[in-house]
């Protein structure tokens, strides 16, 4: 099986490949990063036709390469996603956040929703159905820090953040670069965490080899 991953981050490649080791080792990965999609996507503060024509221009481009399915890892761009994903059908075209989203519906009760990067939770907001109870925290100076080669500040950002919320069954965490703090949030809250690569692998595996 063969999965292409499509980054606007360099810095969830590391935790992607991490999930797909401990939970799908047997798959091979094609990893495909353009950097200045973040970039674009802060400076314009929504999602244009030009954006969206990059995204399918990339998804053509990963399934030439006889894959198997595409997971994009980033997460403010779910428009331009749908769109890929309507061409090249039925092939499967995950948003980055989908899996978990769905596993944190299926836990109940108030989910506690953390981003690293704002147009995130802009953009996912209408990824929650209408009944979901969703409180949504900007862990704010944390994808900075991270740039900046300090990771343990990130990790205390998202500690803090996730300490904020309160009456969540469960805590979602929308940046998969965020993944590297999940167990300090468990110890820190003592909820149930899920990150975005262990949820989009799981699904994968579900899709393409549900007997694996």
């Amino acid at each position: 099986m063969k999965i292409a991953l499509i980054h606007a981050l360099k810095h969830s490649i590391s935790p992607i490949e991490d999930a797909f080791r401990r939970l799908w080792p047997q798959t091979e990965l094609m990893n495909l990063l353009d950097d200045s999609l973040s970039v674009d996507r802060a400076r314009d503060g929504i999602v244009t036709p030009q954006m969206t024509q990059r995204f399918l221009t990339l998804g053509r481009y990963v399934a030439s390469n006889r894959i198997d399915g595409i997971l994009f890892t980033c997460s403010a761009f779910a428009e331009c996603i749908e769109a890929v994903a309507r061409d090249l059908a039925p092939m499967p075209v995950l948003k980055p956040n989908e899996a978990m989203i769905e596993e944190a519906i299926a836990v109940g009760g108030r989910i506690g929703l953390i981003a690293t990067f704002a147009p995130t939770l802009v953009s996912m907001k209408p990824e929650f159905s209408s009944g979901a109870e969703v409180s949504m925290r900007l862990a704010e100076g944390a994808l900075a820090a991270l740039d900046a080669g300090q990771p343990e500040v990130h990790d205390r950002i998202a500690v803090d953040t996730a300490r904020g919320l309160h009456g969540c069954a469960v805590i979602a965490l929308a940046q998969f670069s965020l993944a590297r703090a999940a167990g300090s949030i468990v110890a820190a809250t003592g909820l149930k965490v899920l990150t975005t690569p262990d949820s989009a692998v799981r699904k994968l595996q579900r899709l393409l080899a549900p007997a694996s």
